[in-house]
């Protein structure tokens, strides 16, 4: 899918210089070098003819354009800003395959401080997802003892978190004898659906809520599709924890994510804290990026013992 997001003189720069297969991320600013994140390291790809030039020291690399911008911008909206503008105002526009592309520009609100939209886009960080089969096969050792843990998943940004979520659902549907999983899917990242139905691979047990937030999809995915487990991306708010814990407490297993580095990252975020505190997530995998995204870094109980700490050359 990068080909339709990226200009041809773009792809063309990646695509030669680059594995796509270990492409996380690709950056574009106006008027600066095009960063690509490759297997977890930033880097610049060298000029070679490919058009426009920028020169930093010695070297020229390739530079992305305003146009190369809009290009990408047409491209994920099919050329319709105000389509997904409910998307926009919220920073992010999610693209076929499960791309996310964040947005840095101008933001305009109303009377009452409302985000409306953001405008003057200039930088866009292009998300690529990965399917990577039983990468959480190790969690999932300590999440089924005894039947299906409720786990927070932490770690911080590019640390492979919803890569996580997506191999614990198909992993669930596939390897136990749970019946019902609902995925609520806020921005599309998870099972990237297209009307309707999952692109990336969440196991044939799972319903999706696509595009709710966690307050509406947690009491009506309750409600309604009597799931034996949620799976969830990114506990931010106050309302968000609640909804957790209420699914909690009505013998709805979940499995979630949260940005975080460390247990005190959890202690010191309200909203995590509360869960935390009243021991809701029986089970807390933390991950990093140190040896690439998905790195284990510590398993704890509820009681934040140590069940699992791999050796530091992991």
């Amino acid at each position: 899918m990068l080909e339709l997001l990226l200009s041809k003189r773009l792809f063309e720069a990646v695509k030669n210089a680059f594995n796509l297969n270990f492409v996380y991320e690709i950056r574009l600013r106006v008027g600066c070098p095009l960063v690509v994140n490759f297997g977890g390291k930033n880097c610049f790809i060298k000029e070679k003819n490919v058009g426009f030039r920028a020169e930093s020291g010695a070297e020229s690399y390739v530079c992305c354009t305003r146009e190369d911008v809009k290009h990408c911008l047409a491209a994920a909206t099919e050329n319709s800003m105000y389509a997904v503008n409910n998307q926009i105002k919220q920073g992010f526009i999610t693209f076929r395959g499960g791309l996310r592309l964040g947005l840095a520009g101008e933001v305009v609100c109303n009377a009452l401080g409302q985000v409306e939209t953001i405008k003057n886009i200039t930088a866009i960080n292009i998300r690529v997802p990965h399917e990577v089969k039983n990468c959480a096969h190790t969690a999932l050792t300590f999440m089924l003892n005894g039947g299906l843990k409720n786990t927070l998943i932490i770690g911080p940004p590019g640390s492979g978190k919803t890569t996580f979520l997506r191999d614990i659902a198909r992993s669930i549907s596939v390897h136990t004898d749970i019946s019902n999983i609902l995925i609520i899917d806020e921005r599309l990242e998870i099972a990237n659906c297209v009307d309707g139905v999952p692109t990336l691979d969440v196991g044939q047990t799972a319903d999706v809520i696509s595009g709710a937030n966690k307050e509406y999809a947690f009491r009506e995915g309750v409600r309604t599709l009597k799931p034996d487990v949620i799976i969830c991306d990114e506990i931010a708010t106050a309302a968000d924890s609640e909804a957790v814990k209420t699914a909690a407490f009505s013998g709805v297993k979940v499995v979630a994510t949260a940005h975080g580095a460390s247990i005190n990252d959890l202690k010191n975020r309200a909203e995590l804290a509360t869960l935390l505190k009243e021991k809701v997530f029986e089970r807390i995998v933390i991950l990093s990026s140190r040896c690439g995204a998905g790195t284990y870094e510590h398993i704890f109980d509820a009681s934040l013992n140590t069940l699992y700490k791999p050796a530091i050359t992991q």
